[in-house]
């Protein structure tokens, strides 16, 4: 295992400020930047891997967290947000948003609150893994316990196969 203290500093920061310093986070030579990268480094299934994706709800910055085997449905986001538009926002955007860079951005620790949906896939796995604020670092934590600490609301938003 791990420390924490090979995560992000602010992520490692919120993490203690959780009480969640026994998670234990992983570091990888290699990137974890994509959900494949990550579950290959860490052996896990796809579908464990956490995919923390910011989108612009009517301008608004929110986080929808999914499981790395699945794709986001857009016209969900909308209907569950009641938004009249949702849209990937650009880099720069979701720097402002969370303090991380896409590919390190965790399910929580940000610079800013957002509003946070999870996929209720996500529940399907004991342990799931998410980014730890960089691109080469990963952490293992229950579902359960990652969208409370994510400040998340369930939902059905990723399409359909």
């Amino acid at each position: 295992m791990t420390s924490a203290s090979a995560a992000h500093p602010r992520f490692a920061a919120a993490l203690s400020a959780l009480g969640l310093d026994d998670v234990e986070v992983r570091s990888f030579p290699e990137a974890t930047r994509t959900a494949v990268e990550a579950a290959a480094a860490v052996g896990c299934e796809l579908s464990q891997i956490v995919k923390s994706l910011v989108f612009a709800a009517d301008g608004v910055p929110v986080l929808v967290l999914m499981d790395g085997a699945s794709r986001v449905d857009v016209d969900r986001v909308r209907a569950e947000l009641g938004a009249e538009r949702v849209e990937r926002p650009d880099a720069r955007v979701v720097r402002d948003a969370t303090g991380y860079a896409i590919g390190g951005v965790p399910p929580f620790g940000h610079t800013t609150r957002l509003r946070v949906l999870a996929d209720r896939g996500l529940l399907a796995h004991d342990t799931v893994w998410a980014a730890a604020g960089t691109p080469h670092t990963v952490f293992a934590i229950g579902p359960k316990a990652l969208v409370a600490h994510a400040g998340g609301t369930l939902a059905d938003v990723r399409e359909e196969r």
